[in-house]
């Protein structure tokens, strides 16, 4: 009795998650509609892609023009059905819509680099930041705090220093 409950269940939740779900009274959401910005291909991305990825998914990702197009070759080659005729399109639109954010300047580099030597070496080692390893939002935090502590860093100086070290010191 339990394994049937929980076979239908499955069957039920399988159903209503590809939008099969006449006459059991619900309605499947929409994920070919999502936040997908308008724009030419995206419907080919809507019939192509949605259907097994969410498109949470595919707005989460931040690639070249070169990493989405590996990207549509790999899944045409895990079975992904996009014809050769809506490739350009798909990729134009993923790589104007979803690309990586622009990394800090050269000279914000320095800028963040003397700001770290001057408000963070004045009292830390730099094998602490080092042991760190933050995210930029944990960076920003440290920063935050330490200003709160009486580190000499302006408003305008945080973010080339939370840069330089998320970029210094990420995540490992």
């Amino acid at each position: 009795m339990v394994a049937k409950k929980m076979t239908r269940l499955v069957v039920v939740s399988v159903f209503t998650a590809f939008g099969v779900v006449a006459g059991l009274g619900a309605q499947a959401p929409d994920l070919r509609r999502g936040t997908l910005p308008e724009g030419a291909g995206v419907e080919v991305l809507r019939a192509r892609c949605i259907s097994c990825h969410g498109s949470d998914l595919i707005e989460s990702q931040r690639l070249s023009r070169d990493g989405w197009t590996r990207e549509i070759e790999k899944m045409i080659r895990w079975g992904a059905t996009v014809p050769e005729s809506d490739r350009l399109a798909l990729t134009s639109y993923l790589s104007t819509h979803f690309v990586p954010a622009p990394v800090a300047s050269h000279e914000q580099a320095v800028q963040g680099e003397a700001i770290f030597k001057r408000a963070c070496l004045a009292c830390h080692g730099a094998d602490l930041s080092e042991q760190q390893r933050l995210t930029p939002t944990g960076w920003t935090r440290e920063v935050e705090k330490m200003v709160r502590w009486g580190a000499s860093v302006t408003d305008t100086e945080k973010t080339a220093l939370v840069n330089y070290l998320s970029a210094t010191f990420p995540v490992r």
